[in-house]
């Protein structure tokens, strides 16, 4: 896996990590951006965050994966077919920022795959203070489903581990931007 790990690194440098003046979405001011997006919709970059995802989860006691449109969209999607490959199937749900303005009205997409009770995996591409996944979550939950952890491919170290850590949930990473700049340059 560290040899995925390290050309998953140099996608993420060339593609996904910038330098300057940022107000990331927490609201907070930072000295670089990283846009996964530009990864994880990049083939062999998809490719990759599947197979790691994967790899991390495989062995937990999990019903499927989730996170919050729009970051997450391919990152849920690239593990839920890597699963299938891998005969650990893991279908996928989606949420959304506001409900449905008609039909079910609803917040998550995928509920068909599921039975009330089961446990999934949220993915995040990056978190920093873990505001946006635990909303995330809150959703998750209330639409009937259990939540056992977070799995993100970009930890920044900055309060986000500890404050889902606050509310009951284990993060766990493919980087953090120190192991990532380290490989990136191997």
């Amino acid at each position: 896996m560290l040899e995925l790990k390290k050309r998953l690194a140099r996608i993420l440098a060339e593609k996904s990590y910038r330098e300057g003046n940022f107000t990331l979405a927490s609201g907070k001011k930072s000295d670089y951006y990283f846009d996964c997006r530009q990864t994880a919709l990049h083939p062999e970059g998809c490719w990759l965050i599947g197979q790691l995802f994967f790899d991390l989860l495989k062995d937990k006691d999990i019903h499927g994966v989730g996170g919050m449109t729009l970051g997450a969209d391919p990152l849920v999607s690239s593990v839920a077919v890597i699963s299938h490959e891998q005969g650990k199937p893991l279908p996928a749900l989606i949420v959304r920022k506001q409900a449905k303005g008609h039909g079910t009205g609803q917040y998550v997409e995928g509920l068909a795959n599921f039975t009330e009770g089961q446990t999934v995996y949220m993915l995040e591409d990056v978190v920093t203070t873990g505001g946006s996944v635990i909303t995330a979550i809150e959703r998750i939950e209330a639409a009937g489903l259990k939540v056992a952890g977070v799995c993100c491919v970009l930890d920044r170290q900055e309060g986000g581990r500890e404050a889902l850590k606050e509310k009951g949930y284990d993060l766990i990473s493919i980087f953090t931007r120190k192991e990532l700049v380290e490989l990136a340059n191997a």
